[in-house]
């Protein structure tokens, strides 16, 4: 273990301040930013997705299920796997209780992977969950907004 300085308490408050300084300093930078995020423009979505999911078929406009917003997590889970990736099944642990703060805030909560909805389904009740899953086998839904972000 690296050796740490240790100073007296005066000098530890000295030091405190001018980082406390910096972390308020920050914490404004976060918020401007996160405020120049909420005003980005959004996107008017003219393809017809269609998703596979427990009652079926369900488009995009479906999984708003009524709702101005939606929040969608890519969960990586490709076809050719036989269950999610760890990262994400770490962070689906906590979706669970999501979806009825979203709803509060006129937001829609779905995760959508490109495994076929039988083994995401499989997968779902193994691991508990109660969030919606819905799959994207049929269409190219991951890979055109992954690489808008990505240009």
């Amino acid at each position: 273990m690296a050796e740490h300085k240790v100073v007296p308490h005066d000098e530890w408050i000295k030091a405190r301040k001018a980082f406390l300084a910096r972390e308020k300093e920050f914490s404004r930078q976060r918020e401007a930013v996160a405020r120049d995020r909420r005003d980005l423009p959004w996107e008017a979505v003219a393809k017809e997705y269609v998703f596979d999911g427990p009652t079926g078929k369900a488009t995009l406009v479906d999984l708003f299920d009524g709702c101005g917003q939606l929040v969608v997590y890519h969960f990586m889970f490709p076809p050719e796997w036989d269950e999610g990736c760890p990262h994400c099944s770490f962070w689906a642990d906590s979706f669970n209780g999501s979806p009825v703060h979203l709803r509060a805030r006129d937001a829609a909560f779905a995760a959508v992977s490109r495994a076929a909805f039988e083994k995401l389904a499989a997968y779902k009740q193994r691991m508990d969950w109660s969030f919606p899953w819905y799959s994207s086998i049929q269409t190219d839904f991951n890979y055109e907004f992954r690489s808008r972000l990505m240009r």
